[in-house]
């Protein structure tokens, strides 16, 4: 399997640096500042990164769920809402929120609540990310 790299680079002090984040591939380049993590300014952060690289996974996963139960879905949409909360130890990422729509033609709400659920334990960045971090999940069929 491919190894993936991204990269960051900041530059000044914490509360007035700013910094670029990329992927590897060229895919996405960003910025990001003390102000876009920890206020309301522009830029991303790396918990909108996480939150972009879980909806993605769990939508290919339940994606490869549905079908092996021999539903094609014509579209999963997913939103990572990702908490960063200041604790005792400092700052840290205590939940992730999923959510996600389908559209999965033949497919009664238990069954796609059942598929749903195993993509949320078993997707790759979920699987890294719950010991650390509550994982929650709501799943609607449009």
């Amino acid at each position: 399997m491919p190894i993936r790299t991204a990269s960051a680079r900041w530059s000044g002090n914490l509360t007035e640096g700013n910094g670029t984040i990329k992927t590897g591939k060229g895919g996405y380049e960003g910025n990001y500042s003390f102000k876009s993590r920890f206020e309301e300014g522009e830029g991303t952060n790396p918990e909108e990164l996480i939150g972009a690289a879980h909806a993605g996974c769990f939508s290919m996963a339940f994606s490869k769920g549905l079908a092996d139960a021999g539903f094609t879905p014509t579209s999963v949409e997913t939103v990572a809402k990702v908490h960063l909360d200041k604790g005792d130890a400092g700052f840290g990422v205590t939940r992730i929120d999923l959510e996600t729509v389908g559209t999965v033609p033949g497919i009664d709400e238990g069954t796609f609540a059942k598929i749903a659920e195993g993509a949320k334990e078993n997707c790759p960045i979920s699987r890294l990310l719950s010991p650390g971090a509550e994982i929650t999940l709501s799943a609607k069929l449009a």
